[in-house]
């Protein structure tokens, strides 16, 4: 007779039907068995019963798909005994005969469990010794566990995972949801992400067994990679979970259980497994990581910032790059919805400045559409801004920190000549969508679109000043790079480090600020050695990413001789800070104290005489603001007087009377005899 399946609520109830047969079948072995061992036949529920293996072919045979446990043996290759003791383990659990059964034939009621002895009893015909070892399968996949270190006498007990799955429940196992987290849906992806999903699940392995079980997807942005991988997981049928290398076991023992227990699961299920690599792991989690993904048999994805080299288990690697511009306004452009056509002279300075992610895009849209609806254009425009900017703040400890950009234009003394350079400065920055977008400038190539400048002269003279102003301007944020933390005498480590803080820069256009980068820019002279030939390599490394960054880099040094002339070629502006003459030295005096510092009449002509830089004058002014206020009196020209004798000590010049004359009651003497 033929039964025919409506829907998959029927096919679940025959595949129920199917195991509970299967169920009985085992207990008519166990009954058989009991019987056979006491001698007896009229022993009660011990009593043969008929053999229902025709009805189990019947049910298989009905349904549109295997039974559940069908497609167990099939999966982990089981054969009849191991089958027969799986059914048997779990009736342990659903039945409340097989106690006593077990208990009849392991002769006492102190024994009232199943073991691969009593299994070897019940089933005699399909038995074999190597079903009980540690490498077949119902150990190996941990489809049953043995209380014991002798596995013949120890108790047999199902695994609680398989169990839920015979009885038609797919949970995950317990242990491995303590280590993973399931990846919700693929969102909407913009055209490249989708394309990319799709080309990751044509190559994706079925099970274990292909050729290209894993696959690595790299990117700096964590979200776009788990939302692609998302995505091509659901073209595979598969549910997505993610596991962060810190969350694997360092014990190899545990490690190994892992390892097997998600192979088991995703035998079991349709699932499939996203390990993102962390960037900062130690070493333990780093090599727990590499011996997982080596050992293991069933396909798996990589997250992680850059190429892993150290796997050697073949593989492919797709890049999962950011939305590209005009992917980027289509996402704008459906985030902000109604308010699009009036932000849409924003959105492209916004696209020009900021490298986002449809995530980080939604998030800054939802923040404009909080603003209250009677808000200006202007309002509006700045909190896009600066959700922007807040999205794409990056992350450089260690190696370069922010600076509170608070100069102004109104702060900074330099001749009108180096002023323009710089106000040419912030339009190359302001500009970039019109002229490389709209006017086509940039369409051929993206080399030499960054914007780069030099800024030279000696120390203290406001190089650091001017690219506070530029950031302030430009509303970025202002980054110093740490040169004694990105050089490294390790070959390679340079460029590793170079390469970390431009990536993370790139998606907010920051100002990167090398300063007093001689040590790492200094002229590259002739090959002599090894040493200078990959000296040279780091300079050709740093021109690149100079190049092709979005945002602005500013390179400072005290000595622009010592820069490579090729170098200066490919930087687009060269700023070169005078040392201030006295006329502009009196102007810093000028704008030294703010308004709300109490101070007597200076004598701000005299007080230019002092032949020191800018940055100088700013340490004078603070000191002497300090010893005023503990004196309790408004600052005076004696107090300068004693900060100006400090900051030469410290500068190991003397303080000639010339630049301090009449300094005080106009008189050399009484200034010479203030400063002994």
């Amino acid at each position: 007779m033929t039964i025919i399946i409506a829907d998959n609520e029927d096919w679940q109830a025959t595949s129920g039907r199917h195991f509970t047969a299967s169920i009985a079948a085992v207990r008519t072995a166990l009954q058989r068995c009991a019987a056979r061992l006491s001698r007896t036949t009229d022993a009660g529920d011990t009593e043969p019963g008929s053999t229902p293996a025709d009805d189990l072919e019947t049910l298989a045979r009905s349904l549109p798909r295997p039974p559940v446990l069908e497609r167990i043996c099939c999966q982990f290759s089981l054969t009849d005994f191991e089958r027969h003791v799986l059914v048997l383990c779990a009736g342990m659990e659903t039945e409340a005969d097989f106690p006593q059964l077990c208990a009849l034939i392991n002769g006492g009621q102190d024994h009232s469990w199943p073991t691969f002895s009593l299994a070897f009893a019940a089933f005699p015909d399909v038995a074999y010794w190597s079903a009980a070892t540690n490498e077949a399968p119902l150990r190996r996949w941990r489809l049953i566990q043995v209380d014991n270190t002798l596995p013949t006498r120890g108790q047999l007990r199902v695994a609680e995972r398989v169990l839920h799955e015979l009885q038609g429940c797919s949970l995950l196992d317990a242990q491995l949801a303590r280590l993973v987290s399931a990846v919700p849906g693929p969102p909407v992806l913009p055209e490249s992400h989708a394309e990319l999903a799709g080309q990751i699940a044509a190559v994706w392995g079925d099970q274990a067994g292909s050729p290209l079980q894993l696959l690595q997807l790299c990117g700096d942005d964590p979200t776009a990679v788990r939302a692609v991988a998302a995505a091509a997981a659901a073209r595979r049928h598969l549910r997505l979970h993610a596991l962060s290398t810190s969350a694997l076991p360092t014990d190899p023992e545990a490690l190994e259980h892992v390892i097997r227990l998600w192979e088991r699961e995703a035998m079991l299920a349709p699932v499939t497994l996203l390990l993102e690599w962390e960037e900062k792991a130690d070493a333990a989690h780093v090599a727990a990581a590499t011996r997982f993904v080596e050992e293991l048999g069933v396909p798996l994805l990589i997250a992680a910032r850059e190429r892993l080299r150290a796997i050697h288990k073949q593989h492919l690697t797709f890049d999962v790059r950011r939305p590209a511009p005009r992917e980027q306004f289509a996402i704008w452009r459906e985030a902000l919805g109604s308010s699009y056509e009036l932000l849409e002279p924003h959105v492209d300075r916004v696209v020009a400045q900021f490298d986002l992610s449809a995530q980080a895009i939604a998030a800054s849209a939802a923040v404009v559409a909080t603003r209250s609806p009677d808000a200006t254009p202007a309002e509006l425009a700045r909190a896009l801004w600066d959700a922007c900017r807040s999205q794409a703040r990056p992350q450089l400890s260690g190696l370069a920190r922010p600076i509170d950009a608070m100069a102004g234009w109104e702060d900074l003394v330099l001749p009108e000549a180096q002023q323009e350079v710089l106000r040419d400065i912030t339009a190359h920055v302001h500009q970039r969508a019109k002229v490389y977008w709209s006017w086509g400038l940039g369409s051929k190539s993206n080399r030499g679109l960054g914007v780069t400048a030099l800024f030279a002269g000696p120390s203290g003279t406001g190089k650091t000043m001017a690219a506070e102003v530029l950031a302030r301007e430009l509303r970025v944020d202002l980054y110093r790079v740490d040169i004694s933390q990105v050089a490294s005498k390790y070959i390679g480590e340079t460029e590793k480090n170079l390469n970390q803080i431009f990536t993370a820069a790139e998606a907010g256009g920051a100002i990167l600020l090398f300063d007093e980068a001689d040590a790492l820019f200094a002229k590259r002279g002739e090959v002599k050695d090894s040493n200078d030939r990959y000296a040279n390599m780091e300079v050709s490394y740093l021109l690149q990413r100079m190049e092709a960054y979005p945002g602005l880099a500013i390179l400072t040094t005290n000595l622009k001789h010592t820069v490579d002339h090729a170098f200066l070629r490919r930087i687009r502006f060269v700023v070169q800070f005078p040392f201030p003459d006295t006329a502009q030295r009196e102007q810093i005096w000028r704008r030294s104290f703010p308004q709300g510092t109490p101070t007597e009449p200076l004598r701000y002509e005299r007080l230019g005489r002092l032949n020191v830089a800018g940055g100088n004058i700013r340490n004078i002014a603070l000191n002497a603001a300090f010893i005023a206020a503990e004196e309790g009196a408004p600052v005076a020209m004696r107090h300068i007087l004693r900060a100006a004798q400090s900051e030469y000590s410290k500068l190991e010049k003397t303080l000639t009377d010339a630049e301090v004359a009449g300094w005080i009651d106009g008189s050399t003497e009484h200034t010479r005899d203030v400063r002994e």
